[in-house]
């Protein structure tokens, strides 16, 4: 049997015991390591936290550099997918005017396109690298500017339909998770992929034949009706206007939230933490609300930080049935030419915000998730 431990005697002086090996200001030996220091004092701690931040730097810089990669192959891609499209701009811009071939190689000229392709590609990332994209052939405005004029709509319409699709989404897939096998699980989830399988453009014209059309509810086209002053009435006017093509959005996306937040939810719930809080008299409303929920947010907070990229591209098909004044039917319009310039940079923003926002996913999720740091 081991003896008690040993305690220095009575005439030792405190700098000789805190001189002593085996001592430690929060009472432990060698190996203890209770305190806030532990083991090697203060330099352990700090060695691990180095080491963290050591890993979280190079995440973070392996993060960035595939994005700068990625994007750097969505700006080749984006040059020549659209030259091997069919159809000759200048051709295009010209079939209903009476031109002559002298104009039409004038025109060749303005536009660059009689310089070798190769020198093309060298001019149009030079452009790129100074945010200048060019001139629309169509347009004859920079496109920078173009964007800058339709980028509002496009984020209002974006946003919100994320945003209300993300709440509707997170809430119907906790209540369903909750109460899986019930009548309200079965109705939502047969709904959710129902309406996740329904092309857009084919729901935002029912939508515009039954309540527009039909019924007058909402206009058809359009973000705001012609004469309309003040502040007040003006976005009163917007939000009328946005019902539809909002409608549209949210009815095609939520399902993807409600979903992905089902099947986390469901994987919470039989963890051993949720059933000893139940053990320590919980109500089933607040372990819910307090445990499984925390955790079960995290794949659906990545795939909001997706979706928010992938629906700006997303919402091409949805301004075109609406006519709404956004980057898509801005897109549409420079594919009938086509117009090189305006498809080029619509498809590097297109794009880019998807890489941007799974760049943002991945250096967030780290600190939602501090599993994912060590």
């Amino acid at each position: 049997m081991t003896g008690p431990p040993s305690t220095p005697p009575a005439g030792d002086a405190p700098e000789a015991v805190a001189a002593r090996p085996d001592a430690s200001p929060s009472g432990g030996g060698t190996g203890g390591g209770v305190g806030p220091a532990g083991g090697q004092g203060g330099r352990g701690g700090r060695g691990i936290d180095r080491a963290q931040a050591l890993r979280l730097l190079r995440h973070v810089g392996g993060r960035l550099v595939t994005a700068a990669v990625s994007l750097f192959a969505v700006v080749v891609t984006s040059f020549f997918l659209f030259r091997i499209l069919p159809g000759d701009p200048v051709r295009a811009l010209t079939q209903d005017r009476a031109v002559t071939v002298e104009q039409m190689e004038a025109m060749r000229r303005e536009f660059g396109l009689d310089q070798p392709l190769w020198q093309q590609f060298i001019d149009y990332c030079l452009g790129m690298l100074r945010f200048d994209f060019g001139v629309s052939y169509q347009y004859r405005e920079p496109v920078t500017d173009l964007l800058l004029e339709r980028i509002g709509p496009t984020v209002l319409l974006a946003g919100s339909g994320t945003l209300i699709a993300a709440v509707i989404g997170l809430a119907l897939g906790t209540g369903a998770a909750w109460r899986r096998g019930s009548v309200m699980d079965r109705a939502n989830t047969g709904v959710a992929l129902t309406l996740w399988s329904v092309p857009s453009f084919w729901l935002g014209l029912l939508l515009i034949v039954a309540l527009s059309s039909g019924a007058g509810l909402f206009p058809t086209s359009g973000m705001m009706s012609p004469g309309v002053t003040g502040t007040f009435n003006v976005a009163v006017d917007v939000a009328h206007h946005m019902v539809l093509p909002l409608a549209t959005m949210v009815a095609v996306v939520y399902a993807q939230y409600m979903m992905v937040m089902r099947s986390s939810l469901l994987d919470e719930m039989g963890s051993d933490y949720l059933t000893t809080a139940r053990a320590k008299g919980l109500r089933d409303a607040l372990v819910l609300r307090r445990h499984a929920v925390p955790n079960a947010l995290l794949p659906t907070v990545t795939l909001i930080f997706l979706e928010l990229g992938r629906v700006l591209g997303g919402v091409i098909l949805v301004e075109t049935v609406f006519a709404w004044p956004g980057l898509g039917s801005l897109f549409y319009s420079g594919l009938k030419v086509p117009d090189l310039p305006m498809v080029q940079a619509l498809f590097v923003v297109f794009a880019g915000a998807v890489i941007i926002m799974n760049l943002l996913a991945d250096l967030v999720y780290p600190l939602l998730d501090p599993r994912v740091r060590s």
